[in-house]
């Protein structure tokens, strides 16, 4: 990886790597910056800039590979290693993750759900097992996780965060209502539904406006 890379360029790179799936599967093999950017709602110049990042994927006169492209971008978002995934929390939320398809095909495999709640627990979602949450640490110290997921309610999430840190989890996908304090050797990516709903509330409320 060329060195430093915005945060702006690294958002868009899941983009690139979706739109370049659909258009491997349909059985496009090249295609220009333009073609991209099109699809992407960018311009040809800001998606040749995001992919130089990079290195040079591109040919002139050519455009991009769409199948080497995609993996490189792959090998970037590092899809092209396993993800071993625990999910903290059994309801609604932990369990559409644990039921969501593309992540076992992109590489991240959920080896156990954890809850509190008694008739969650020794139950399955799919083929998780749901253990309860006091193995947590005995769960933590005879297996390596690389990504915790964090479905729970706000006032247990810092708890089970400062657990997680203790175990060695250094990455977690926070779905908990709450900024958590964390170490700075642990990566914490927020992901706080009720305001993606008020930022379209609000361009639907301005939508007019200018």
């Amino acid at each position: 990886m060329a060195g430093y890379v915005s945060d702006a360029v690294i958002r868009r790179l899941p983009g690139y790597y979706r739109h370049l799936r659909e258009l491997e599967a349909a059985g496009v093999t090249q295609i220009s910056s333009q073609e991209l950017g099109k699809r992407m709602q960018l311009t040809p110049s800001q998606i040749r800039q995001d992919i130089n990042c990079f290195g040079g994927f591109g040919r002139q006169g050519y455009g991009y590979n769409v199948g080497e492209l995609k993996e490189h971008i792959g090998e970037i978002l590092g899809l092209n290693r396993m993800h071993k995934v625990i999910i903290l929390g059994a309801g609604s939320i932990g369990t559409a993750v644990a039921r969501y398809p593309t992540f076992s095909r992109e590489g991240f495999e959920t080896m156990a759900m954890f809850d509190v709640a008694v008739d969650k627990v020794d139950t399955q979602v799919g083929e998780i097992p749901v253990l309860p949450m006091e193995r947590l640490e005995a769960f933590l110290g005879a297996n390596h996780v690389d990504i915790a997921v964090l479905a729970l309610p706000a006032a247990h999430a810092q708890e089970t965060l400062n657990r997680l840190y203790a175990g060695g989890v250094r990455a977690v996908w926070n779905f908990a209502p709450t900024d958590l304090n964390h170490p700075d050797d642990m990566i914490v990516v927020n992901v706080h539904l009720s305001d993606s709903l008020q930022i379209l509330s609000y361009r639907i409320a301005h939508r007019d406006d200018g």
